[in-house]
């Protein structure tokens, strides 16, 4: 089935109809989730990581379609050295993604909320976790316990009392430190760094799940509560995705005493200037605009 959707969805493709990629996002990860739960979750010991297992099969299922895309961003880069058609093409590929990404968010969201609590518990343990360490920190055995999950995580306790500028800069130094791990993992796999962004979406639809109660009929509220701030997080990853990715294509090509290299070097530089501000765009939203908002 993946073969044929390869066959039928292409970056050129998707490009021109970026929309299609949000049904992508719907199936890969559907599929994912399905195939573990079918496999895996009846193995007591496999059991225990298939909130990760099924990250690494939605990344599998998406490998293909993002090396081909950056690929295509690659080989645009030695063909168009207008700057402001550049950039205009490289958002063509970034909204290819956007759709990917809310489909995976959305599949994920409803999986979360149909899904039994016991097994919602074991498909999104690892993802909990992180929300109640990013949101109640202060109070993480409760948390994770209160969502189903059993605390077998030991962490620092830390008042409940943070300076509104101090959580900026929490999330801010957080959202940083995945962007520097996408790049990294952008320029020594190429397109390794879908591994991090599919985490990140699956982050996204349990914190979804949480905010509204596994409520089907509150899951737009809850789209819109996390991805008002989530849209610019996740374009700036594929930004960086994308700048690492092309620099790691042009390296094995060995281009480094062409000139386009350092064009594309340049360029690369500048969508991680771009990314950046995003990012410092989008804690500034999390923080001062989302909760007066919901």
């Amino acid at each position: 089935m993946i073969n044929m959707i390869e066959m039928l969805i292409n970056p050129k493709k998707a490009e021109r109809q970026p929309w299609e990629m949000f049904f992508i996002g719907l199936l890969y990860s559907s599929i994912s989730l399905l195939l573990v739960d079918w496999i895996f979750l009846k193995d007591s010991i496999l059991s225990q990581y298939a909130s990760i297992l099924i990250i690494t099969f939605a990344t599998i299922c998406s490998i293909p379609f993002m090396f081909f895309l950056i690929k295509l961003e690659e080989d645009k880069e030695t063909k168009i050295h207008t700057e402001k058609i550049l950039i205009k093409e490289h958002g063509k590929a970034i909204f290819a993604l956007i759709y990917l990404f809310f489909g995976f968010i959305v599949a994920f969201s409803f999986w979360y909320m149909v899904l039994p609590q016991e097994i919602t518990a074991t498909n999104f343990k690892a993802q909990i976790e992180q929300y109640c360490a990013i949101n109640m920190p202060y109070n993480f055995g409760k948390c994770v316990t209160q969502y189903g999950v059993k605390n077998t995580v030991t962490g620092k306790v830390t008042s409940n009392i943070i300076s509104t500028l101090r959580h900026f800069l929490n999330i801010l130094i957080n959202n940083i430190y995945v962007l520097i791990f996408i790049l990294i993992f952008s320029l020594a796999f190429g397109a390794g760094a879908i591994f991090i962004l599919a985490w990140n979406a699956s982050v996204i639809a349990a914190a979804v799940g949480i905010f509204t109660h596994a409520s089907l009929a509150s899951l737009h509220v809850g789209l819109m509560r996390y991805l008002i701030h989530g849209i610019p997080e996740l374009v700036a990853y594929f930004i960086a995705a994308l700048a690492g990715g092309m620099l790691s294509i042009a390296i094995i090509r060995h281009e480094f005493s062409h000139e386009k290299f350092w064009h594309i070097l340049r360029d690369s530089v500048d969508l991680i200037i771009l990314a950046i501000v995003i990012l410092i765009i989008a804690a500034l939203i999390e923080v001062f605009i989302t909760p007066s908002l919901f």
